[in-house]
């Protein structure tokens, strides 16, 4: 049997990705010793070639196929070795199976089968009636077939159940074995497959007496297209529609032609045998063969529509977390509402939690003129007793109107002196995922005396100042962006979408005095346990001081240690590489550097002069490669660099409130808040994001919107069609300027 990541498996994964040998070979070695994706990716690049994280999850993610693959090989064999039915032969073309698919060809002549047609009539004895028909070794089947009638009674008139009483009953039992033959026939199955893969139609219609509760599906009423092409978003609309009742949904291909093409391979001459076997070669593709091969195409067409809407879902989400944050500034969080007046969180520069209070304004339905004036009042007091340096208002009921009351409120010349005369800029801030967060088991940890609203606003707040660190959360999945989320498996996505948070807060590192224990946990090398116990520590010993400590926190080893440190910053500490990315290993190396210059590590993180004077070539070792020293030389010139964008605040068109606002031809600026196949969607400020349809984002043609758009980018966008029944709303980037 091949060995579990053996030569041949690197070979082959090796040529699937256009990488070398050596590359696949060191990646998988790293990760079977317990590496992360983002720490080989980052501190392992002399070992891998230097292959970024994207290609090392190939590499992890297609092993994990291969060594399922594997398994079902063992599992296969084993079984026929129990039954004794393994030969020599048959091992050797189960060694030789590459996809699951094969494998199941090859074995399923002999798995173990409930009692089928063809079953009941081998236990009859007409096996060789049947092989002698499939092989035209008669020229008179219905002749030999008559050989083959037994008595339907014993001695005693009791009735048989084995009996053969008619020379149809014969050679009808014979064609029930044909067609099983044929159904499990390896060279078959392959034939039919590849004619069913490319000439399937995907069809649907609504139910009988369903068309009035499947409105949304009124498109698929009566749809066809070729399955081969049919987009992602389509197919997982039609599945959705079959699995609510409301559409039929049938996968097939026209079968005359692949059967005319089975006939000619399977009946080589004409005569009374060749009719028997056209015979059982139409009824076992109708009651075998298709229904097998249609599941099968299905779960094909899923999977490749899962895969797509995933990756659209992990894209989005990506762009999501590494949002630009404000950064370090004391916010006042509103989360707005008509009825019961908009909640009021003050927090300061580090998302601590320091006031909360309620407020009124002029628009509240039954709000007093008292309210209203002391609702004004009561936000000044609190951007001046906080010291606050921006504003967060969730984006649900009533925030464009609590952003103008609050716009109009700042604007008042008695206000310029908040904020040392500096402009207080007020920020919709989406609430998607806030109300599951302020409802959650850990949100009644971190403030177990306070309402689910107000929580809701702290929540707004630290969204505002750091997105990647709040949303981590919450469930990604529930966050609200990307098409078909709870119709795709969910155990890929929630796979996909754990690399995609685990990618974005380590490439952005995290500050290890400040983070939260959900933080932390995301962190290359720690998980719920260690990161609940670095937090423990800490709330016991006080600030790290340096990583070095960390050593020092119960159960967190030496593995550990290696492969979250450089991903963990100390931003105040002793040492001033403990606030960069560069990894303890390597402290050794910039000292070395610095001894040459005669000069200390932190004059050659401040110093350009100096740095230019380094010649890397000369501290090259067997463990320290070109690639680590640039990474090192990039890091001492800007130590803890955040990879994402710089906070630009944005607003929404003024007078623009609601979708009655709108008129086709407007020009509105606006922020994409999902990305489809389909298209993106658009906040412009209305409580009803618009849509740009794919034929809509570009005046040249485009394939992929996430090629065009991303989450969380300002556009402009012009509206195209409102209706406000079905608050729907068409909009358009054609001929404008970007933002």
């Amino acid at each position: 049997m091949p060995p579990e990541n053996s030569l041949e498996n690197v070979n082959l994964i090796a040529s699937e990705l256009g990488l070398r040998r050596e590359q696949v070979e060191a990646t998988i070695k790293l990760l079977s010793e317990g590496a992360t994706v983002p720490f080989i990716a980052r501190y392992r690049k002399e070992a891998t070639g230097s292959i970024d994280e994207v290609v090392v999850t190939s590499i992890r993610d297609r092993l994990a196929q291969l060594e399922e693959l594997q398994k079902r090989r063992l599992a296969i064999i084993s079984s026929l070795t129990e039954r004794a039915l393994l030969t020599a032969d048959l091992e050797q073309q189960i060694n030789a199976g590459k996809t699951l698919v094969e494998l199941e060809d090859i074995y399923l002549p002999y798995r173990p089968k409930r009692r089928t047609k063809a079953s009941i009539a081998r236990e009859k004895g007409l096996e060789p009636l049947a092989q002698a028909i499939y092989t035209f070794a008669t020229k008179e089947p219905q002749v030999l077939a008559q050989t083959y009638l037994t008595p339907s009674t014993d001695a005693q008139g009791q009735k048989l159940d084995n009996a053969v009483s008619t020379i149809e009953e014969a050679l009808s039992g014979a064609r029930d074995i044909i067609a099983e033959n044929i159904n499990e026939d390896k060279k078959v199955r392959t034939i039919a497959r590849k004619y069913w893969l490319t000439k399937s139609e995907i069809r649907s219609s609504v139910v009988s007496k369903k068309q009035s509760e499947a409105g949304k599906y009124q498109d698929y009423f009566d749809w066809f297209e070729p399955a081969q092409s049919a987009p992602s978003h389509r197919l997982l609309a039609l599945f959705r529609g079959e699995k609510e009742g409301m559409l039929s949904v049938e996968v097939v291909p026209a079968a005359e032609p692949l059967l005319a093409q089975l006939e000619s391979m399977l009946i080589p001459r004409s005569g009374s045998c060749a009719e028997q076997i056209k015979m059982a070669l139409a009824d076992s593709y109708k009651r075998l063969l298709a229904p097998s091969l249609e599941t099968e195409i299905r779960g094909l067409l899923k999977e490749k529509a899962d895969v797509e809407a995933i990756k659209v879902f992990a894209d989005n989400i990506r762009q999501l977390l590494l949002a630009a944050p404000l950064g370090q500034v004391n916010v006042l969080a509103v989360d707005p509402g008509f009825r019961t007046g908009c909640k009021l969180a003050c927090l300061d520069a580090q998302g601590q939690f320091l006031h909360h209070d309620v407020m009124y304004w002029t628009g509240v339905e039954g709000a007093s003129s008292a309210e209203q004036t002391d609702a004004g009042r009561k936000v000044l007091t609190l951007l001046e007793k906080y010291k606050v340096g921006a504003i967060a208002v969730g984006n649900g009921t009533a925030s464009r109107e609590t952003e103008s009351f609050l716009k109009k409120l700042l604007n008042a010349p008695k206000v310029k002196s908040l904020n040392d005369g500096k402009k207080i800029p007020i920020v919709i801030v989406s609430e998607s995922g806030a109300s599951i967060y302020s409802a959650s088991e850990l949100a009644r940890e971190e403030f177990p005396t306070l309402d689910l609203t107000v929580r809701g606003a702290i929540s707004i707040g630290r969204r505002l100042m750091d997105p990647l660190a709040e949303l981590v959360k919450v469930e990604p999945k529930s966050i609200g962006v990307g098409q078909y989320q709870h119709d795709v498996d969910q155990t890929s996505l929630k796979a996909s979408l754990d690399d995609v948070v685990v990618s974005c807060v380590n490439s952005v590192g995290v500050e290890l005095n400040t983070a939260s224990k959900q933080l932390l946990t995301y962190v290359s090398g720690l998980g719920p346990q260690l990161a609940s116990n670095i937090v423990k520590y800490r709330d016991e010993n006080g600030p790290f001081a340096t990583r070095a400590e960390l050593k020092k926190v119960p159960r967190l080893g030496a593995k550990a240690y290696e492969q979250a440190a450089g991903f963990l910053r100390i931003r105040s500490g002793g040492n001033p590489l403990d606030a960069s990315a560069v990894h303890p290993e390597s402290y050794s190396v910039v000292d070395a550097m610095a001894k040459e210059l005669k000069c200390a590590v932190k004059d050659l993180m401040t110093k350009d002069d100096l740095r230019k004077r380094i010649d890397i070539k000369q501290f090259v070792t067997a463990s320290v490669g070109l690639p680590t020293l640039t990474d090192i030389m990039n890091e001492l010139a800007r130590p803890g660099r955040d990879p994402r964008e710089q906070f630009e605040a944005f607003d929404f068109k003024e007078g623009v409130n609601e979708i009655k606002d709108l008129e086709v031809g407007m020009i509105l600026p606006g922020i994409v808040t999902n990305v489809t196949a389909f298209g993106a969607f658009v906040d412009i400020g209305v409580h009803q994001d618009g849509l740009v349809h794919v034929s809509e984002l570009s005046n040249t043609f485009v394939k992929n919107p996430g090629d065009v758009v991303k989450v969380q980018q300002k556009v402009n966008v012009k509206v195209m069609s409102v209706d406000k029944e079905r608050k729907r709303i068409g909009l358009s980037m054609k001929n404008l300027s970007a933002r």
